[in-house]
C-alpha cells in the first residue's frame, strides 16, 4: 500500500535554473525526494514548457540569462496562474525577499541552501488547500480526507473500498482536468500482476455507482481513448 501512495504523490516540478551544476544537483535531489522534475536554463524554454505541460509547482532562479526571474513570476500572475512558485537566488537583501513575495511567489530561499530544505518546502507548498498534496479534497458536496482514508458527502459518511477511494482521491486533484487512463493503471495496477485490461473501466463504473448512491453532485466524465475527468454538476 505504501507503494502505491508514493506513485499517488509524485508531483511533477518545473525547475528554470541557469546554472548547469546546481540544475544537476537540484534534478538528482528532488527526484530522489519523490519529485518528477524537468529542467530548463533559461527562461524562454521554461515558459514555453510551462505553456505546453502541467507542473504542480515552479522552482525559479531570478538571475536568469535571457529574462529577470521576476518578470517571468510577474507573466504567470498575470495569467491568473496560481500554481505555486519557489523562487531560488543569491539575492539575499530584505528588499529582494519582499520583491519577490509581493511579486506573487509563495516562497523564497537564499543559496546555498540544503537539498533536505528545498524538498521539504516543495511539500509544504503541495500541501496547501488547494495543492497537489492537500490533505483535504473537496468537488461539489465531496469531500476526501487523504490522511484518514475517509469520504463525506453533504456532511455524511460514507463507504467506499480503499481502491475506490484511491481512484477518486487521483481524479479529485485533477478536478477538471484529463486523468490519462495509463496513470490510473499506474498507480492503481502497478503492484497487481494479475490486473485485468478493464480493471480501470470496472472500477470507474463501481465508484460512480457509488457516488451516485450517497448523492454526490460530482460526476466522472470518460474521454474514450484518452481518460477521466471529475467535476461537479
Amino acid at each position: 500500500m505504501l507503494e502505491i501512495q508514493t506513485l499517488v504523490h509524485t508531483m511533477r516540478i518545473l525547475l528554470i535554473e541557469d546554472n548547469r551544476r546546481l540544475a544537476q544537483s537540484l534534478t538528482r535531489g528532488l527526484r530522489g525526494e519523490g519529485f518528477d522534475l524537468d529542467a530548463f536554463g533559461n527562461a524562454e524554454e521554461g515558459v514555453n514548457a510551462f505553456s505546453a505541460l502541467h507542473y504542480d509547482a515552479v522552482v525559479l532562479d531570478l538571475g536568469l540569462p535571457d529574462r529577470d526571474g521576476l518578470d517571468v513570476l510577474g507573466d504567470l500572475r498575470k495569467a491568473r496562474n496560481e500554481v505555486p512558485v519557489l523562487i531560488l537566488t543569491a539575492r539575499d537583501s530584505v528588499e529582494s525577499r519582499v520583491m519577490g513575495l509581493d511579486a506573487g511567489a509563495d516562497d523564497y530561499l537564499v543559496k546555498p541552501f540544503a537539498m533536505t530544505e528545498l524538498a521539504a518546502r516543495m511539500r509544504a507548498l503541495l500541501r496547501r488547500p488547494g495543492q497537489p498534496l492537500a490533505t483535504l479534497l473537496k468537488v461539489g458536496n465531496t469531500e476526501l480526507n487523504s490522511a484518514g482514508r475517509q469520504v463525506t458527502i453533504d456532511n455524511k459518511s460514507t463507504h467506499f473500498s480503499l481502491r475506490e477511494i484511491k481512484a477518486l482521491e487521483i481524479l479529485m486533484r485533477r478536478e477538471g482536468q484529463v486523468v490519462p487512463k495509463t496513470t490510473l493503471e499506474d498507480n492503481l495496477n502497478g503492484l497487481n500482476k494479475t490486473a485485468t485490461q478493464n480493471s480501470i473501466e470496472v472500477l470507474i463504473f463501481r465508484l460512480r455507482r457509488r457516488l451516485g448512491l450517497y448523492g454526490s453532485n460530482c460526476s466522472i466524465h470518460t474521454l474514450h481513448g484518452i481518460g477521466y475527468l471529475i467535476k461537479e454538476n
